[in-house]
């Protein structure tokens, strides 16, 4: 069997759904969607195209066609948004004389377009939306079926002005009652800046999932580049391998290699910038567009701090769901497959929510959304598991969420620990007590990686966390030579972390002008089993030898809960796969604790 483009397809079982709840949407360490997402998408295709059989499908896949097929009609129109570039899309139009809202589906960064997420559409259309998802400009492979045509620009503004024009479209399909938008990840940001530059303001409510905030502090922050995902992505638009530079325009190319380069970034901030929702949230709030948020802790794309810092300014009714794991996997199951491959209901909560609000805001539905908190923040980890037999686990107890009229509500206090020198003689580690510590240092050799990292594969480590799998470190197995460590004895009571810890020391380089430093704060068990709580990069400049500069930088916010009895343990190394590092390999970091400015964690407790 194959698509009306001649895609195959290959049969969706039950076990393809249940690899998509058991593993997510993305596969492999060079960033891909999982096959089985794709599995299910061409069928679910073909089915509405009418070349496979729908009954071929599993139960409820089955009827949700069916259901779809009989109540509305689908069509694949490309939609002209210049003379010389068109969209491709997916348009579902209800079969009612009734007017209906309409919910617009901006794809997410993928060489697929809006193919991987015909779970979502189909799911929305059976809730009584018109529907009309689309590839945004210059995504997917040369000549496939769901590749637009121009080139890509990065949410910037001929994306703005693409996506009122595919409001134009969808007034002249449907005559919708009104217009809401839904994405996830790219499509998300575009979802927002549509809505705030819209000149004729009818965008009537957003769901921004796995969102973006400020581009600009997501790619580079604190002096850092966040360089691995910008890698990862532009190999991940559908071009041919080595013409990766053919899908973007001329300036987003200029823009991109000059971050690589770690060149011109004042104009790569300006640029990033530029693209933020948290630029025109004045917009956004002066036109009362209902705003739905969800990101995750251990985001790898867009780090939580700068999604929640945009939300707090919103002023608009809005939501905010904060999720363990990494980018997309709390909504992957939801928007990707069906619950007979769902080991555990809970895993379809975020898109369950989602839907939710869409329904309140545009169907009208008395729903009690307004009655949701402000913010709904889950805590890390506290959900309860078993063994599966294969070498994992799976949950079967959701995770604590606590409800927040304000995410400045998380913090009710502050814990300051002092770091410390190493024991007699120099060896070992330091400490982390309540009483300052000065006049000691510390050093390291700079430049490689370690067993202290935010993750092994971008988006991937976080996504087993969000099913249950979170990565497993040991603090005894880190390199003492290319890190330095300071930990709490054991804590009586445990702590509730909540919010943004701080970290404050002096740095010096023996050889370097600029020293790259990343810090870690961990969960230490009795046993020694370690977890990651939160980090964040650090890069000092105009350092000169034998010259210690004292620096402070902010972790991203977290929700944990440390138990009773571990221990607190700060880790600082020079480099993380994830990052850029500055500086000189091999080269000699010191850390010192200045007089007056002595060397401090301050730990946020709710």
């Amino acid at each position: 069997m194959t698509t009306a483009d001649g895609e195959p397809i290959a049969s969706v079982t039950d076990a393809t759904l249940a690899d998509i709840a058991a593993n997510g949407i993305w596969r492999g360490a060079s960033l891909d969607i999982n096959p089985a997402v794709l599995t299910v998408a061409r069928a679910l295709l073909a089915a509405l195209q009418g070349t496979a059989p729908a009954g071929a499908l599993p139960e409820e896949l089955r009827e949700l066609v069916e259901r779809v097929l009989r109540e509305a009609g689908v069509t694949f129109p490309r939609i002209s948004v210049t003379e010389e570039i068109g969209l491709s899309a997916l348009a579902i139009k209800q079969k009612t004389s009734e007017q209906r809202p309409v919910v617009i589906v901006p794809a997410g960064w993928n060489p697929y377009g809006w193919m991987p997420f015909m779970v979502g559409y189909l799911s929305l259309a059976a809730r009584g939306y018109h529907v009309l998802a689309y590839t945004p400009r210059g995504f997917g492979a040369p000549g496939g079926p769901f590749t637009s045509d121009g080139f890509i620009g990065v949410a910037g503004p001929d994306d703005w002005s693409d996506g009122s024009a595919v409001i134009d479209h969808a007034e002249g399909l449907f005559a919708p009652s009104k217009v809401g938008f839904m994405g996830l990840s790219y499509g998300s940001g575009i979802s927002q800046l549509v809505a705030a530059h819209d000149k004729k303001k009818r965008v009537a409510a957003v769901a921004a999932l796995s969102t973006w905030g400020n581009l600009a502090t997501s790619l580079y922050d604190n002096g850092t580049r966040h360089e691995k995902a910008v890698e990862l992505l532009i190999n991940f638009t559908g071009a041919e391998e080595g013409k990766e530079k053919e899908k973007f325009d001329e300036a987003t190319w200029r823009i991109l290699q000059n971050f690589r380069d770690g060149q011109d970034m004042e104009e790569v901030v300006e640029w990033g910038t530029e693209r933020s929702p948290e630029t025109y949230v004045g917009l956004t709030n002066a036109r009362s567009v209902p705003t739905f948020y969800s990101n995750t802790w251990h985001e790898s794309l867009f780090p939580p701090g700068e999604a929640i810092a945009t939300f707090e300014k919103l002023t608009v009714p809005k939501h905010l769901n904060l999720w363990i794991g990494d980018h997309g996997a709390p909504e992957g199951v939801g928007i990707t497959g069906m619950p007979s491959g769902t080991p555990f209901w809970g895993y379809l909560t975020p898109m369950t929510e989602t839907y939710a609000w869409l329904d309140h805001h545009l169907l009208g539905e008395n729903n009690g959304v307004p009655d949701w908190p402000v913010v709904n923040s889950q805590v890390m980890f506290t959900y309860t598991t078993k063994p599966t037999g294969l070498g994992g686990d799976r949950i079967v107890e959701a995770a604590r969420r606590e409800p927040l009229r304000s995410w400045s509500e998380a913090t009710t206090d502050t814990e300051s620990w002092h770091l410390g020198g190493s024991g007699e003689g120099g060896d070992g580690d330091g400490t982390l007590s309540d009483k300052p510590s000065a006049g000691w240092s510390r050093d390291f050799t700079a430049g490689h990686e370690t067993a202290a990292t935010a993750m092994d594969e971008i988006m991937e480590t976080g996504q087993k966390e969000w099913f249950g799998n979170p990565k497993r470190y040991r603090l005894a197995d880190f390199e003492r030579n290319r890190l330095l460590v300071w930990s709490t004895e054991a804590l009586s009571g445990g702590r509730r972390i909540r919010g943004a810890a701080t970290v404050r020391l002096s740095v010096r380089s023996d050889e370097a002008d600029a020293a790259t430093l990343v810090a870690y704060l961990f969960d230490v068990a009795p046993d020694g089993s370690t977890r990651l709580i939160t980090h964040e990069p650090f890069t000092a400049t105009d350092l000169r030898p034998g010259t210690d500069r004292t620096v402070n930088w902010t972790l991203q916010p977290a929700a944990y809960d440390l138990p009773d009895g571990s221990r607190l343990a700060l880790v600082v190394n020079s480099r993380d796969r994830l990052y850029s590092f500055t500086g000189k390999e091999d080269s000699t970091t010191t850390v010192t604790s200045a007089a007056g400015e002595e060397a401090v964690l301050e730990l946020p407790l709710g």
